[in-house]
């Protein structure tokens, strides 16, 4: 089972940029595609982005040229990079291992919460 811990959240201005981590428990970790989904209030939970154990990334439409998803398998850790904030990116984001299939699996941790306002 692993275990998952989203920091690096907060307030920002239009415009602005913050980087997402996720921590990751368990030896297993590297084996796996990981995502980064979003959920906005009153809105269904969106993959945002997502990364192969071998670093193949793919994206929302509504965040490319924007995000960037990264991991660091030595530390367990996968990112989360977001430049050009939007008012429309405020969600609290979460990540979460991806089966061969891309469908999130295991226990959602508690996310981190992404404000984009001036």
């Amino acid at each position: 089972q692993v275990q998952l811990v989203e920091s690096g959240g907060g307030l920002v201005q239009p415009g602005g940029s913050l980087r997402l981590s996720c921590a990751a428990s368990g030896s297993i970790f590297s084996i796996y595609p990981m995502g980064w989904y979003r959920q906005a209030p009153g809105k269904q939970r969106e993959l945002v982005a997502a990364i192969t154990s071998g670093g193949r990334t793919n994206y929302a439409d509504s965040v490319k040229g924007r995000f960037t998803i990264s991991r660091d398998n030595a530390k367990n850790t996968v990112y989360l990079q977001m430049n050009s904030l939007k008012p429309e990116d405020t969600a609290v984001y979460f990540c979460i291992p991806l089966n061969n299939l891309g469908i999130p699996f295991g226990s959602w941790g508690q996310g981190t919460q992404v404000t984009v306002s001036s």
